[in-house]
């Protein structure tokens, strides 16, 4: 069997507004849980009460899927700041006459 080698190099990942739509997916599974709530014993009854645990288990996993990428979010920020400040200013120039 052949090893595979790519032909390009991957594209840049795309950056988008990451945080906000973490935030609301977990706002989602959240209320899915609290949709699901009232409904305890008609899911104890047919064996469906893993639906109710497992939106509960996906808001909680965006809460810390939200605090990852406030985090990560934070770190490019200030890794652009950084590189921002390590260029070195280019010198006014006198105007042509």
């Amino acid at each position: 069997m052949a090893k595979w080698t790519p032909k390009h190099e991957a594209p840049e990942p795309l950056e988008g507004p990451v945080v906000p739509v973490i935030t609301g997916g977990t706002i989602i599974w959240f209320v899915l849980f609290l949709v699901q709530l009232p409904f305890y014993g008609w899911f104890d009854d047919h064996g469906h009460l893993w639906w109710l645990w497992t939106c509960l288990a996906g808001g909680a996993l965006g809460l810390l899927g939200i605090q990852i990428t406030r985090s990560r979010d934070a770190a490019i920020k200030r890794a652009e700041a950084a590189a921002q400040a390590e260029r070195p200013q280019e010198p006014e120039q006198a105007p042509a006459e």
